[in-house]
């Protein structure tokens, strides 16, 4: 069986539910590519890995559209000195970004159970990264394992993407914020690192692409005008520090990443592969039957963040959802074996919200209404 724990379905598995594994790969087969590197195609994105290992074109099929900025490539890991002035192990000062490198060198490149297999080594470390593209889905997962033994280091991952964009928009507990890509003040100078939580993404009129991770928050992001008039907006993922104080070993030893490069993704697609990078689907031993989810909801703009037994209990289910696109929102829940008819409105401590307007109900189950980022919790008791 392939369980589905994210909270929308691809592929055929339902969110929250599990569907009997068909036993054919889900990538797409590497080509080898003229000049060195790979090809992965799926029909939907087409990738080009050179013979560093980079990924020097990520082309949307659908819109017909680059996202890698001209002359550049993604996937690139840039390895910074970093000396804080102060509080070694809790700060990051902008000047760490006056001098760096680029880690281009390739110690190997070979596929690998349907991936693009990259290794390379620098200092006293060494990573391997593995490159592959669904079969049905317009994106490039990138799998990093870093053996990190540096000291005063800062290693980033950078995607330079082909966007004019004057922000961009990144997740944050139930919902999302944005930030400025300029730093035309000094209240934006002074963000040169944030805080991003599943995804990043920016966007222009009618096109945009995300960068998805599955627990790495720290991120920049900046924008840079081209020779050809161009606008490049690159976002970079922080992936790991080597202070020496108070602790010397700080973060020695294997870690391991996973990002998501999601071209022609609208703010919907970052939150959905969000999801998916931190809820993958797993296979589990089962019965060949499909396995129904407990909850479902009829709109992707509304998330289940949390399915649970009251604290209490007693035996009812709570649900909590919210809108996540930061648009109105309606949407109808069901719950298989419980009674919507009798769903209550709750607080965070599950404490019935007399003051609220009960949810309306229709064809067995409830019918939401949300504000943009609103988050709803209903206790429902056992048929």
């Amino acid at each position: 069986l392939v369980f589905n724990p994210a909270p929308h379905a691809r592929g055929g598995v339902p969110a929250g539910g599990a569907a009997p594994f068909d036993g054919q790969g889900d990538k797409a087969v590497p080509t080898p590519r003229d000049g060195g590197g790979y090809v992965l195609d799926n029909g939907l994105l087409r990738i080009e890995i050179d013979g560093r290992g980079l990924v020097v074109s990520a082309y949307d099929r659908i819109a017909g559209r680059e996202a890698i900025a001209p002359g550049q490539a993604a996937n690139l890991l840039q390895l910074h000195p970093d000396f804080p002035n102060q509080w070694d192990a809790w700060d990051v000062d902008a000047f760490y970004r006056n001098a760096g490198c680029d880690l281009t060198d390739v110690a190997g490149l070979s596929v690998a159970g349907g991936a693009v297999r990259v290794e390379r080594a620098f200092g006293a470390s060494r990573v391997v990264q593995l490159l592959s593209v669904p079969i049905s889905a317009k994106r490039l997962d990138i799998d990093t394992e870093v053996d990190w033994h540096e000291t005063e280091k800062f290693l980033k991952l950078a995607f330079p993407l082909d966007v004019k964009a004057d922000r961009y928009a990144s997740e944050t507990q139930f919902g999302h914020v944005y930030r400025p890509t300029h730093q035309n003040t000094s209240w934006e100078w002074a963000k040169f690192e944030a805080c991003n939580h599943r995804f990043v993404h920016v966007d222009e009129p009618g096109w945009g692409a995300a960068v998805v991770n599955d627990a790495t928050y720290g991120h920049d992001v900046t924008r840079t005008v081209r020779g050809d008039g161009g606008t490049t907006t690159t976002v970079r993922a922080s992936l790991l520090r080597a202070p020496r104080y108070p602790d010397p070993e700080t973060d020695q030893g294997t870690h391991r990443f996973r990002h998501a490069l999601v071209p022609g993704a609208t703010v919907g697609d970052a939150v959905r592969e969000g999801h998916r990078a931190n809820l993958p689907e797993r296979r589990v031993t089962g019965g060949a039957a499909e396995v129904a989810p407990l909850v479902t909801v009829d709109n992707d703009a509304v998330v289940v963040s949390a399915v649970k037994l009251a604290d209490d209990r007693g035996g009812d289910l709570v649900v909590r959802v919210y809108e996540a696109h930061g648009g109105r929102a309606r949407a109808t829940l069901r719950a298989d074996g419980f009674d919507t008819a009798r769903a209550v409105l709750t607080d965070l401590l599950e404490r019935p919200d007399t003051d609220a307007e009960p949810p309306a109900r229709a064809d067995g189950g409830l019918v939401l209404a949300l504000r943009p980022f609103q988050m709803v919790t209903l206790r429902l008791p056992r048929v």
